[in-house]
């Protein structure tokens, strides 16, 4: 008689049988994938110790490079199939800064079997074919007759079900297209990979994954949907497979392929897969001279386009623009433009600096790139929200930089959202804001950041079921975006809906602990009464000193929970800054709204108008603003900014 032991582990009302590679929830299965099943085994086998970010990284991808956004999306799906919160966990701990570590009691079991009660018990039978077999090598027949008794009948099952899958799948390729909810099949296409050897060549392949995602997203076909680029870097070096990206980024093709870049010559590869069954729909090789790469970037967008334009059923072609000043010349510019984009995406004051700095490099390498400065005026444009600067101190320099990108290129979608957001959050007029930001979307409909400043300018008119449709569409064309995300949640907060923005904005901080714009979740926990959960976060944005946006956050909560001696104390402090240098009136407003001080905040509100603050940009739908709505001043500075009803 053979022998089989079974190795378990218990925990609440959950068993993981580790040989069969199954999470049970009182018996019955919850499906994880495989590199989630992993992140869990490991958690379990490390007994409740922290297991650092990088140990459980070399565990899941050994000897492959990946983000650290993988490994916190697995954490996130694995939570999810637990029914953990990552607020108040049950069983998964966040380490800030380190790892995880499972917090749960966790109970080892083994159990000892004979194969033959183990079929028994998963009405294993031999079959015909077994017999019939039985008649040759005894040796060989009795390891094969093994190995198959050991499967339980549901996986003979479910091989039979897989091949009738496959088999449907096949003949389905010749029906109707599968297509999404909204009409809209999802390409992504992903970075291609830098085969020279050479590290110092990447931002070639780079730069050729952004080109290819702005031609495709260019031709703007009626049926089709382009994933940003922020997106499809985290699968960078990446090993995962092609199932799983699918169901991260919501797509159905992706686009792969591989650049060798040799002295004046350069040899790409590309492929085009349907996600569903693996298939590679279309594959071509391209050795070209490397002064015909930008044509050879629209041929392979146009070819592309054309396979997925056959596969829609659709007849009527969309031929791709030629190059245009848009697309880069100079390949020193476009690393520098690349760099840029990099850290603007960061959205911190540092990075947001740096951002500045590679951008007006770009347009000095090449005085006609129009994408450099667009970018250079996005940066500017942000620059006051992000650090304490005032508006009159980066927007005309915005302007400036806007109104030159659109010189060069019109059809620039870049320049056109650069420009809406600067009339917006400068000039107040909030009609051209949108017709620009319309016309940005015209010209590229999936223009990822587009449909993102245009969700935030509708949700500041109040208009919020607008605003979340148009921040859904920015999502899906860029859903590991973590400033989408937490602009999504802030649109929530302004519609009143506190406990999905906090649900939102805690999930963003939960991948990425120190992305400070989605800190506003402070906001949303002060409007539902969390006083505590609300001065926890902010001591841990603390830790990096007394900035004034932090003082203004701690003045406003004591504030608001009628601590006013600490609100006073917080207040004197960020004074104090203020009489060191020039700043944005929003954070002493801050403070003075949290500490109600109605003639206080009345007095700033109007410095904040002089200034073109952003403060006056919320005026509408600032939950903050709230008791002061009544006073016939607001009512008149709400006109003034062009926000009256």
């Amino acid at each position: 008689m053979s022998l089989l032991i079974q190795h378990f582990y218990r925990f609440a009302e959950f068993t993981v049988d580790t040989d069969q590679r199954v999470l049970l929830r009182e018996g019955k299965p919850v499906p994880l994938t495989p590199k989630v099943f992993d992140t869990l085994l490991i958690l379990l086998e490390s007994n409740g110790r922290i297991v650092e970010k990088e140990e459980l990284m070399n565990g899941l991808w050994p000897e492959t490079f990946v983000e650290e956004a993988n490994l916190t999306f697995n954490i996130k799906q694995l939570r999810k199939s637990l029914g953990d919160d990552a607020r108040r966990p049950v069983y998964i701990e966040t380490v800030a800064r380190r790892g995880y570590r499972f917090i749960a009691p966790v109970a080892t079991e083994e159990q000892t079997r004979s194969i033959e009660a183990w079929d028994a018990a998963h009405n294993v039978r031999p079959t015909q074919s077994e017999t019939t077999q039985a008649l040759g090598s005894r040796e060989a027949n009795d390891s094969l007759h093994r190995s198959i008794r050991r499967w339980p009948a549901f996986l003979l099952i479910a091989i039979v079900l897989i091949v009738a899958l496959g088999a449907w799948l096949l003949q389905s390729r010749s029906a109707a297209p599968p297509k999404l909810a909204g009409g809209r099949l999802m390409l992504a296409i992903l970075p291609f990979k830098n085969i020279t050897g050479d590290t110092a060549q990447d931002y070639f392949s780079d730069g050729l994954t952004e080109e290819m995602i702005a031609r495709l997203g260019d031709l703007d076909l009626p049926h089709l949907g382009v994933i940003a680029r922020t997106s499809v870097m985290h699968y960078k070096n990446s090993e995962e497979p092609l199932d799983l990206i699918g169901r991260e980024l919501g797509v159905q093709y992706v686009l792969e392929g591989s650049v060798r870049r040799e002295s004046d010559k350069v040899r790409i590869t590309a492929q085009l897969i349907k996600i569903a069954d693996q298939t590679h729909v279309w594959a071509r090789q391209y050795d070209r001279e490397l002064s015909h790469l930008l044509s050879l970037q629209g041929e392979i967008a146009q070819e592309v386009a054309d396979e997925i334009r056959l596969t829609l059923g659709e007849h009527t072609r969309n031929e791709s623009k030629s190059p245009t000043s848009s697309s880069p010349t100079n390949y020193d510019a476009y690393d520098l433009y690349l760099r840029g984009q990099y850290l603007w995406n960061k959205r911190t004051p540092e990075s947001l600096r740096q951002a500045i700095e590679y951008f007006q490099k770009a347009t000095v390498k090449d005085p006609n790139y129009a994408r450099a400065y667009a970018g250079l005026a996005n940066t500017y444009a942000l620059m006051s929200g992000y650090t304490v600067g005032s508006q009159g101190e980066w927007m005309p320099r915005a302007r400036s930089a806007a109104v030159r990108a659109l010189e060069i290129d019109e059809s620039l979608p870049e320049g056109h959202a650069a420009l809406a957001l600067i009339v917006q959050n400068y000039d107040w007029d909030w009609q051209t804001a949108g017709k620009e930001y319309r016309r940005a979307i015209e010209l590229n409909s999936n223009y990822a950041t587009a449909h993102h400043w245009y969700a935030e300018h509708l949700a500041l008119l109040g208009r919020f079921d607008e605003a979340l449709r148009e921040s859904e569409i920015a999502r899906g064309l860029d859903p590991l975006s973590l400033i989408m995300a937490t602009d999504n949640g802030a649109i929530l907060y302004f519609s009143r809906q506190y406990d999905r923005a906090i649900d939102q904005l805690r999930t963003v901080l939960d991948m990425d602990p120190n992305f400070h714009r989605a800190n506003i979740v402070v906001h949303a926990y002060v409007q539902k009464g969390m006083f505590k959960e609300a001065l926890d976060d902010i001591e841990k944005w603390r830790r990096t000193g007394d900035k004034p946006w932090i003082l203004a956050e701690l003045a406003y909560v004591y504030g608001r929970s009628g601590q006013q001696g600490l609100a006073r104390r917080a207040l004197e402090k960020l004074e104090e800054l203020t009489r060191r240098r020039q700043m944005d009136p929003a954070p002493i407003l801050w403070a003075y709204l949290g500490m109600g001080n109605k003639e206080q905040a009345f007095a700033w509100l109007e410095k904040a108008y002089s200034q073109h603050s952003n403060a006056v940009t919320t005026l509408k739908v600032e939950p903050a603003y709230d008791p002061l709505r009544s006073d016939p001043r607001f009512q008149d500075l709400l006109r003034r900014v062009g926000l009256a009803e």
